[in-house]
């Protein structure tokens, strides 16, 4: 079933950070329900959803169950061909430890890799790579509270791959040999994981987990456990939550892919039939009792992280079976919560907004208790006008409810994604049909495919009034509470006193009825006369067509049946950070502001209104050689989505509220970067590579503070309005179909005169070897650094052949280095090995290694890469070494050539550098003719020690 509006598409409006969300890894937060009273009893073992539900399956899907308790859920899927996805979940997580084994259920999962009855210690990944899976990308695990999963990406279907495949699945379901040698030498690696985890947001999400859940179950067990347990815990711990937990009634096999369904059901019931628990099941946990709660507030301070306010309406948890009745009730009240963030986002976007983002939504808190809640990013320095206003907001829906208009927006751009969900849903990867399946798993969903999920839809709106979602957003306010939790980067006076005063405060502010939003039209449906074709070209073996404006307006098209329903717009304008000056800081970071400052003759949010039962996009970015504008849209709405991106380029709006607004939102950025190492790195290792040029900084404080509108509106206006145009359009539609839509659009601007880049312009530096690193700062814990060495190459076009044996060279060192910090020393989780050729700037590459690792023993770090670069400029490696790291990158760019998304990117910049088709054509050839005497040559040219690079980043001395 689809989620329209559950808590993850929330939390990436509400909880938005300028850093990259990579840096800062937050916990799976569960799926929203609606309240019941009652739970049913546990399924029984080899029982599915559906036996207790009016809601029928998806029919694509076999579903069954062997004599032992296991279940298991098998579709075809021949899109891409020859690819499938497996998947094995056990019913088991953190919440399942004991206080001896915390965790354990974590850990377990990087022991699956480590050693089994048929399969030695080490081996596994290196069998895997063979086939041609990269370890990361096509093999993985993740362990949650009640969860853990086990993920394969098989690039081909034949009988060695996926009885191979099964075989190793079969082999961590109960056949682990759990050595004590080997968890202590696993024991670093996952140390490694906890460190990189402790970031701000993950400590205020304990903390507020621990607010709400008081005296619960969950708190007690995050999926990383206890440090003392992972540095000390036997393996006799190990092999007892194993064999209590890790048995058949509590797994199920996930297969989907281009197989028969026979002949896999027949190698799923003869791998796993056989199989039989040892000793005494494991009980499922006590949660505890959701406790009685009046208003309580909890303030932390975390220097490190933006304000953010979570309000919580607590009640006990729904484990009803899934129904018809309860999904209805559960779309009517997502409903309900769209119109009320909707109105959030309204005053977000005011001229002086009191807050930052805000929205509501309901969750499953792991099925210890049920919340509503309503969280708020907000100014530091305003966090009493956010508190009010989103209390207000909140307190507007409850009284007065939604309005039919408002109601009636929700419900046609719900439809809108229903309805392209549903004409794509043939195409859906296998890695997305399994991640659906086990998805429903931990709900005890029903699995229903996308066009069930828009017919439940329709039956429910139709004829739906406001008055009914009305009272569903009422009641779901209804619960203990509410809970304010607030997380501040610095003290607040008075502390949690004043903080629950200025509640008390707002809640004695009446409300008034909200007014209806004014009736705005489309402005952009003409652009002049269609723009008239000067030139065709074909590119025959790609089944792309090259097409020439006479404006000068550059079209390349590309039809696939990648996805159905699915096409994707690129507009590359002038010429990108080529344009910027080298000397000048960049306003790149205010590259938002563009698109929510909306047009120049509708603003952001009266679009968005306008077209809501219209499936488009707009993102603005700038990327190395162009401004870009890009979206993602359907066959019946390229016309509008193409009115969009031209509207954009012709007419951008430049309201000063959308760059104020993101200004406030960058005044932490700085604190949020400084409090991790990796924050640290993503933000200052782009200028230290490129030796100081100014186009890759990130601003400082200051700079972000003074920044101006006009400030982003010189860097990029100029070349929006005169630089060329070139249009990429991928996907589901004709050459046709896109030439008619952009000659109606782009085709009909003006001419561009269009600039010639300086050779000064295309000059970037890299740094030259060092002795000793070069050393930066973090703020975060004493045990955190990152060590990085970085070697310079080339560019691409210098010699392309030797930018892909470097490819595969660097493919080589990192296999290297997870055997040797990862699997030898157990120092580390997370070896890692970038390289990169650049088609844009001359003379610049680089192959780079990094690792996250205690600062004591950065040393050996340094120490252990130039040995290894060393052995790899004086011995050829081996066949099988050479086989495992260019099978997994082939496999991987073939499957990734399934897809619209690289053909757009690949595709970029084509027209006007015939050279990159060359590439396209070249890669995978170029990669397989790659010997082990060029890797060698490769490593001779570039692993240099006096080349080397290094650099540090170590905790702040406090």
């Amino acid at each position: 079933m689809r989620r329209l509006f559950g808590a993850a598409s929330v939390l990436a409006i509400a909880l938005s950070l300028p850093v990259d969300a990579s840096s800062f890894p937050l916990p799976k937060l569960g799926r929203d329900k609606a309240a019941a009273d009652t739970a049913p009893a546990a399924l029984k073992p080899g029982e599915w959803a559906q036996a207790r539900s009016d809601v029928a399956p998806d029919p694509t899907i076999r579903f069954g169950a062997l004599p032992n308790g296991m279940r298991y859920a098998i579709r075809k899927q021949t899109i891409p061909p020859g690819q499938a996805a497996i998947r094995l979940r056990i019913g088991a997580g953190s919440l399942m430890e004991t206080d001896a084994q915390q965790g354990l259920a974590h850990f377990l999962e990087h022991m699956a890799f480590n050693g089994s009855k048929a399969v030695p210690e080490g081996e596994m990944i290196k069998i895997l790579e063979r086939l041609g899976l990269a370890f990361g990308a096509d093999t993985n695990a993740s362990t949650n509270f009640d969860e853990t999963v086990y993920k394969l990406d098989l690039p081909r279907t034949n009988d060695e791959t996926v009885d191979t495949a099964l075989m190793l699945m079969r082999e961590a379901a109960g056949n682990l040999t759990l050595d004590q040698g080997a968890i202590d030498r696993e024991r670093g690696v996952v140390l490694s994981e906890e460190r990189a985890r402790d970031t701000p947001p993950y400590r205020i999400y304990k903390e507020r987990l621990g607010f709400f859940l008081k005296g619960q179950r969950p708190p007690t067990r995050y999926p990383i456990g206890q440090v003392q347990v992972l540095e000390a815990a036997p393996a006799a711990e190990f092999t007892d939550f194993y064999n209590r937990y890790y048995r058949p009634e509590r797994a199920v096999l996930v297969a989907v892919g281009d197989f028969d369904l026979d002949a896999m059901e027949a190698k799923i019931k003869a791998k796993f039939g056989g199989w039989t628990p040892t000793g005494p099941a494991g009980e499922s946990p006590n949660l505890g009792q959701l406790q009685p709660r009046k208003t309580e507030a909890k303030l932390v301070i975390e220097a490190g992280a933006p304000l953010s306010m979570q309000f919580a309406w607590m009640r006990k948890p729904d484990l009803a079976a899934d129904t018809v009745a309860k999904r209805k009730a559960d779309l009517i009240e997502q409903l309900g919560f769209s119109v009320v963030n909707r109105r959030l986002q309204r005053l977000a976007r005011a001229g002086q907004p009191p807050f930052l983002a805000a929205g509501v939504f309901k969750n499953n808190e792991y099925d210890a208790a049920e919340s509503t809640l309503l969280i708020v990013n907000a100014e530091p320095g305003r966090w009493r006008e956010a508190l009010a206003a989103a209390e207000q907001e909140q307190r507007r829906a409850v009284q007065y409810g939604v309005r039919q208009d408002e109601l009636d927006r929700e419900i046609a751009e719900y439809r809108a994604n229903l309805k392209a969900d549903a004409a794509g849903a043939a195409t859906r990867t296998p890695a997305q049909l399994a991640g659906e399946i086990v998805a429903s798993l931990g709900e005890r969903e029903v699995v229903t495919d996308p066009a069930q999920d828009l017919a439940l839809f329709e039956q429910t709106v139709k004829d739906l009034k406001a008055e009914k979602v009305s009272a569903a957003v009422k009641a779901s306010f209804a619960g203990e509470g509410p809970l304010l939790f607030m997380a501040s980067p610095r003290p607040i006076e008075g502390g949690e006193a004043s903080v629950l005063a200025e509640l008390d405060a707002s809640r004695k502010v009446a409300v008034a009825e909200p007014s209806a939003a004014a009736e705005v039209a489309w402005p952009y449906t003409s652009f002049g006369g269609a723009g008239q074709v000067v030139e065709t070209k074909e590119a025959p073996d790609f089944d792309t067509t090259f097409i020439r404006f006479e404006n000068g307006v550059r079209l390349t098209v590309k039809p696939t049946r990648f996805k159905d329903d699915e096409i994707l717009v690129r507009v590359n304008i002038g010429d990108g950070r080529l344009d910027l000056p080298k000397d000048a800081q960049s306003q790149g970071w205010a590259s938002g502001a563009y698109i929510e400052g909306g047009l120049k003759q509708i603003s952001a949010e009266d679009m968005e209104q306008v077209l809501a039962s219209r499936v488009y996009g707009a993102q603005f970015s700038v990327a190395d050689d162009a401004f870009v504008l890009s979206g993602s849209t359907r066959p019946e709405d390229l016309d509008i989505q193409l009115q969009v991106l031209t509207a954009y380029a012709a007419e951008p709006g430049w309201r000063g509220e959308a760059f104020t607004r993101l200004q406030s939102a960058y005044k932490t950025a700085n604190d949020q970067y400084e409090s991790t190492d990796s924050g640290v790195l993503s933000r200052d290792l782009s200028l230290l590579l490129r030796e100081g040029d100014k186009r890759w900084a990130f601003p400082s404080r200051e700079q972000i503070a003074d920044a101006k509108l006009d400030d982003f509106r010189k860097m990029v206006a100029p070349a929006l309005a005169d630089g060329p145009v070139e249009v990429v359009i991928v996907g589901d539609t004709t050459v046709e179909k896109a030439t008619e839509a952009v000659a109606r659009t782009l085709g009909a601007l003006p001419p561009r005169p269009g600039t010639q880049v300086p050779a000064a312009q295309r000059e970037v530096g890299f740094p030259a070897g060092v002795q000793q690193p070069v050393v930066l700062t973090h703020k975060g814990r004493a045990d955190q650094s990152i060590g990085y060495i970085a070697w310079r190459t080339n560019d691409f076009f210098a010699d392309p052949q030797k930018a892909r044996d470097t490819a595969v060279l660097g493919e080589i060192l990192e296999l290297r280095l997870v055997e040797e910090l990862r699997e030898a020393q157990g120092a580390t989780y997370s070896p890692s090995v970038v390289y990169s050729h650049s088609m844009i700037w001359p003379r610049w590459g680089y192959v780079s290694a990094s690792v996250e690792i205690p600062p004591a023993k950065l040393p050996n770090f340094f120490a252990d890469v130039k040995k290894i670069a060393a052995d790899l400029r004086d011995k050829p490696v081996t066949a099988d070494e050479l086989a495992r790291a260019k099978k997994p990158r082939i496999d991987q760019i073939e499957k990734i050539r399934e897809t619209n998304g690289y053909w757009l990117s690949e595709l970029s910049g084509a027209q006007t550098d015939p050279r990159r088709l060359d590439a396209t054509r070249a890669l995978i050839p170029g990669t397989e003719r790659v010997t082990a005497a060029d890797v060698q040559r490769a490593a001779q040219a570039v692993l240099k020690d006096d080349a080397m690079w290094m650099l540090e980043v170590v905790p702040a001395k406090k």
